[in-house]
């Protein structure tokens, strides 16, 4: 979200919620254009003032908003009363300030879209060590760095061995005892000779001879205290762990050779991703050496065992590599495309019916059979959890932008027909690419508000009705205290909009403690300088706060606290990242959300040591009325989703930690 983007969301709503406010248009319009400076419409008396911003701020008399200081505007009596309880009523003209679009629920085959990175690697089953098979010393390494690439049959190693000299002479007094037995009339003597020779030779081809240098021993008849090892293989030298006049013993690893004609690359897939990924699912790739290049492979392993620092399973996919392009340790971004059927399945019709060799998935045959590559007894896709388009329905879905997501609960404006909405709670499923998919509280053919649903939700809740930031209605959204009398509230109350709290807490040793200080510190700079719209400095902070990351000592807790720890640092961490990423204040904010999230559960979790206040707050106007919390060690709104845009838009929350010195003061 850019920020052009976003003044131009808050004018919507200015504007939308003044038309509302003043010029009746969810009863008809009828009063449209009588405006009085006495804050009453057509002589109807207001019954109460609010901000067409902070919907919850509601008073008896005009005035300025407390939050962001922008005129409060009158609501008049009888407004909504002839609406249902969560039904909304309005004008075309008011339709059209606010811009509002309509979609149809529908049952189809939605795609999702998974996106990971990683990096290539060696193919394991295309690596081989060079060693040596019989004792002695390195004269000559012909090979004597890494990085050359060697054919089958070529010159490594010239070797001095005693045990090849003395296995050599073995060979050739065989020979010799054999032209002896030429003219012995005894079979068994020959046999014995014959027998001799050959145990001989295969003793020389098991030391590393080729069947030429043992054929060259044979001929000449003079054995050679040298010997040249040959490479049994095609590829790079990767690794050289030998130096020339070095003593080896049996089994020293003199090379190691990798064929890059076929790689592997490694990817990270989150947890929630799992449920779209497949043995055998094509993969497209990109990588930086080539931009614009696109590489093609198919998933060939899924590690049933989930890393647990970074809460990520690798996924291994098999690339031909036939010119040596991609090298190992290149970063690539990978994205696979998985279309969902009924009960969030992945369906590929060009797979029905196929068979698919389990360790080889470029190996697709129309009928059971073996693997062409290893022998293996080719399986049903249907088996890898593949489904056709004939075996299950369509899933009922809705746009990703109908749903007003907070919590576990999520909102929909039912698009009713002749300007009537009505506000409905419905469970959603995974999320496909642009699409909720959808489990219950909605059917196929309503028509749902995707655009325009948020100023929908802020008048319904001008007119204190349900909605999504207050699902039981019935006056101003609970815990917005700002230092202004509003209606129906008493005091900093928090009641139904508290932040979803983890009932587990820990008994943390003072030390980690203290990193946790130490971290809650560099984030409360990270906040200030977003707050205060420097992003350049902001860049510089999350280095620091990285920093403070990357010392904390996970082994000072154990157990339960231990894997505690490692889900919330792993959201930090996939937060900071974003951020160091980010090349716009508004990509940043995204991450810093992230991260916020996860501190203020670490705060609740293990405590800190130093001695200050931290209190949770949240603007409900953040990232298109999602809304987003934040901490702050000092009372006074200072946001850092919007910085000078509005300072003060939002309230304290939660309050976590209050010291003694912050006692009396008052929340801005």
């Amino acid at each position: 979200m850019n920020k052009q983007f976003i003044i131009i969301a808050i004018a919507g709503v200015m504007v939308f919620a003044g038309g509302f406010v003043t010029r009746g248009f969810f009863n008809g319009g009828s009063h449209e254009g009588h405006q009085h400076g006495n804050g009453e419409e057509s002589g109807e008396q207001a019954e109460f003032y609010t901000c067409s911003m902070h919907p919850q701020i509601q008073q008896p008399a005009p005035g300025k908003c407390p939050l962001c200081g922008m005129d409060l505007i009158p609501v008049v009596k009888g407004q909504g009363k002839n609406e249902g309880p969560r039904e909304l009523a309005m004008s075309p003209r008011a339709m059209s300030l606010a811009e509002i679009q309509s979609s149809a629920v529908e049952r189809k085959y939605v795609t999702a879209e998974v996106r990971m990175v990683g990096k290539v690697t060696y193919d394991e089953t295309k690596v081989s060590y060079i060693t040596a098979w019989v004792p002695g010393r390195l004269d000559r390494l012909y090979v004597d760095y890494t990085g050359i690439e060697v054919n089958e049959g070529d010159h490594l190693v010239n070797l001095y061995s005693p045990d090849l000299l003395q296995a050599q002479e073995e060979l050739i007094s065989a020979l010799t005892a054999s032209s002896d037995m030429k003219e012995s009339d005894s079979e068994y003597l020959k046999e014995r000779a014959e027998n001799s020779i050959q145990s001989a030779r295969e003793k020389l081809r098991l030391w590393g001879l080729s069947p030429k240098q043992i054929e060259d021993i044979e001929s000449q008849r003079q054995p050679t205290d040298h010997i040249t090892i040959n490479s049994p293989i095609s590829g790079i030298v990767v690794h050289k762990n030998a130096v020339e006049g070095m003593y080896v013993k049996t089994g020293t690893q003199v090379y190691t050779i990798a064929d890059l004609s076929q790689v592997w690359v490694k990817l990270d897939a989150y947890e929630s991703d799992l449920a779209w990924l497949h043995y055998g699912q094509e993969v497209e790739f990109r990588t930086e050496a080539y931009p614009g290049e696109v590489f093609k492979g198919q998933i060939a392993f899924i590690d049933p065992i989930l890393d647990s620092k970074t809460r990520t399973v690798k996924v291994r996919v098999n690339l031909p590599n036939p010119e040596g392009r991609l090298k190992p340790e290149m970063f690539v971004r990978a994205i696979v495309k998985a279309k969902v059927s009924e009960g969030a399945r992945v369906m590929d019709e060009s797979l029905a019916g196929k068979w698919i060799s389990p360790m080889h998935p470029e190996i697709i045959k129309d009928a059971p059979g073996k693997c062409d590559v290893c022998g293996m007894d080719l399986v049903s896709a249907e088996s890898l959890g593949y489904v056709a388009s004939t075996e299950e329905g369509a899933s009922l879905v809705i746009p990703a932008s109908a749903p007003l997501v907070t919590g576990k609960r999520a909102v929909v404006y039912i698009d009713k027909g002749e300007g009537i909405f009505e506000g409905r709670e419905i469970e959603l499923g995974s999320r496909a690419g642009d699409y909720y998919l959808v489990k219950s509280g909605i059917e196929e053919g309503e028509k749902v508000v995707t655009k325009g649903n948020f100023k929908i939700d802020s008048a319904v809740q001008i007119m204190a009705k349900p909605s999504m930031m207050n699902p039981k209605g019935g006056g101003p959204m609970p815990g917005h205290n700002h230092g202004a009398p509003t209606k129906g509230t008493g005091g900093d109350s928090h009641e139904g909009h508290k932040m979803e709290s983890m009932s587990k807490t820990f008994q943390a040793p003072e030390a980690f403690q203290d990193q946790v200080s130490d971290l809650v510190n560099a984030y409360l700079k990270l906040q200030n300088d977003l707050s205060h719209d420097e992003f350049e400095t902001a860049k510089k902070s999350v280095s620091q706060f990285k920093k403070a990351l990357d010392e904390v000592d996970m082994g000072l807790v154990k157990a339960e606290a231990h894997n505690a720890w490692m889900t919330q640092s792993t959201k930090l961490k996939n937060g900071v990242e974003a951020m160091e990423g980010s090349e716009a204040m508004a990509e940043a904010r995204q991450g810093f959300e992230q991260v916020s999230n996860a501190l203020i559960v670490v705060v609740k979790q293990f405590g800190t040591r130093k001695e200050q206040s931290l209190f949770v707050y949240n603007c409900p106007m953040a990232f298109g009325g999602k809304g987003g919390d934040w901490l702050q060690s000092k009372e006074g709104t200072e946001n850092p989703y919007y910085g000078s845009k509005m300072f003060k838009c939002g309230s304290i929350k939660e309050r976590l930690v209050e010291v003694a010195e912050n006692e009396g003061h008052n929340n801005e």
